[in-house]
């Protein structure tokens, strides 16, 4: 797939997803995780992002397998010493081998071929309007949980790119994010996310409905 690189640096994210065709900013201050930053920018600027399993906190945590390749976009190193930057996420890959070396950061060999449609995504007989229902209820549960959306933005933007920000901005668990992101196509994605939803018809903190 183009010229992705076949060994990465991974960045252990805990309580956090990145998906294709997203743009998010990282606050980047543990040493090892800067030399990894440093690396990348002398390089082809790639990091991977991956979520580690069961909440395991340890220096080095058991990862899920797919995780999203990230490009740094922009960059700024600030005067108390931690490095500001923004991540775009190009596509998803699956961990195939964790490399040893001498680095303080983890490096892996990975795979893109069971995500080939992250790069050219095609949804077919998908309208903005098969998202109308999906766009209520999670407005809904956006308001119950106190986030904040600017739904006129996401509106304009294209299928794909609505459908990943939906998935990544949602109140969601970790988990349930974790099943979007491995979802094989954005249709699957979009139906995953209206499947989460019907487990969300009331709220836990107030036990009213939202629907």
């Amino acid at each position: 797939m183009k010229n992705f690189p076949k060994k990465i640096p991974v960045f252990p994210l805990s309580n956090f997803i990145i998906f294709p065709q997203t743009t998010v900013p990282l606050n980047i201050f543990e040493p090892r995780y800067m030399e990894m930053i440093q690396d990348s920018m002398k390089t082809n600027k790639m990091i991977g992002l991956v979520q580690p399993k069961n909440n395991d906190d340890s220096s080095t945590p058991e990862l899920h397998k797919i995780g999203c390749l990230g490009k740094i976009t922009k960059f700024k190193d600030t005067s108390d010493g931690r490095y500001l930057i923004d991540l775009n996420g190009l596509t998803r890959f699956e961990i195939t081998k964790e490399i040893n070396d001498d680095k303080p950061y983890r490096m892996f060999e990975i795979n893109y071929d069971n995500f080939k449609e992250d790069l050219s995504p095609e949804i077919k007989n998908l309208k903005f309007s098969d998202l109308e229902l999906i766009f209520k209820d999670l407005k809904l549960l956006f308001e119950k949980k106190g986030y904040i959306i600017n739904w006129k933005s996401l509106e304009k933007q294209d299928m794909n790119e609505t459908i990943n920000a939906l998935s990544m901005a949602s109140p969601f668990s970790l988990e349930e994010k974790q099943i979007l992101l491995e979802s094989k196509n954005l249709e699957t994605r979009k139906n995953k996310i209206a499947e989460i939803l019907s487990t969300y018809s009331y709220d836990n903190f107030n036990n009213t409905t939202i629907q």
